[in-house]
């Protein structure tokens, strides 16, 4: 009698390191809840859940002189890995921009 994955996955128990972990990647590496979800081969609604228990056991941090919830310190994370990844491609863009303005123009072009 064979299974199908949907009752496989119904199935599974996760052992409290492996949720710890994958709360972690998810907060700290910058991909989309959909994308661990898919690498870790875990439901969504379940890394949601994962994440709330896990915040729900940290305590609040001061950052700058401000007391921030565990809540509050994801969602900086969040927004400075945007930010770095903006500020990336704005890098690239200057670097080739840099490239194009310091090559000497052609025989033809002169």
């Amino acid at each position: 009698m064979s299974t199908t994955v949907k009752n496989s996955k119904m199935a599974r128990r996760y052992e409290e390191e492996f949720k710890r972990q994958a709360v972690e990647l998810l907060i700290h590496s910058g991909k989309t809840l959909r994308q661990v979800a898919k690498e870790l081969d875990v439901s969504e609604y379940s890394l949601i859940l994962w994440k709330k228990a896990y915040l729900g056991q940290q305590g609040p941090a001061e950052i700058n002189g401000q007391m921030k919830s565990p809540e509050e310190m994801a969602k900086l994370i969040g927004q400075q890995q945007k930010e770095i990844e903006y500020l990336k491609r704005q890098r690239e863009i200057l670097k080739k921009a840099m490239s194009i303005l310091g090559e000497e123009p052609a025989n033809g072009m002169r």
